[in-house]
């Protein structure tokens, strides 16, 4: 008679290898991995208002045109219009602050290499309107009247 061979114990695989990854998935971009790195970086340092600011107008001013323009008007019109926004940087980007949580971002196209730049909102701006709203707005330039919509939304 054959001998009977011990059933095989199956070990749980690790969540890692349990999982598939799909074919063609690339994970995140080399944009996306530096502005992960640049938020690790803003999160270890402690800085105050005035360094924030300073580390915002530096990254502005080291954007590329258009880029660079249009983030330097944003600042200056977010700054005039919601006075209690604080500046600083998330993501490498400047974004602007009310209680140290994020309530508008400016993406310029460079960083993604995108075709136009983004105003972006958090839920903490409340730009409720009805039951569907725009949290981000794509900019190719910004004209008066675009000025005084973004000076009314951060308000």
């Amino acid at each position: 008679m054959a001998e009977k061979k011990p059933a095989k114990k199956s070990t749980p695989k690790s969540a890692r290898s349990a999982s598939t990854i799909r074919e063609g998935s690339k994970g995140f971009t080399d944009e996306e991995r530096a502005a992960m790195r640049e938020r690790a970086q803003e999160l270890k340092a402690v800085s105050g208002k005035a360094e924030n600011e300073s580390a915002v107008l530096v990254k502005i001013t080291a954007m590329p045109e258009p880029d660079r323009a249009m983030a330097k008007r944003l600042h200056a019109i977010i700054k005039a219009s919601a006075p209690g926004l604080s500046p600083k940087l998330w993501y490498g980007m400047p974004a602007y602050t009310e209680d140290d949580k994020v309530v508008c971002f400016f993406q310029g196209a460079q960083k993604f290499k995108t075709r136009y730049a983004t105003l972006g909102f958090s839920d903490k701006a409340t730009l409720d309107e009805g039951h569907m709203w725009p949290t981000a707005f794509a900019l190719k330039e910004l004209s008066p009247a675009e000025e005084a919509r973004i000076g009314a939304l951060v308000k």
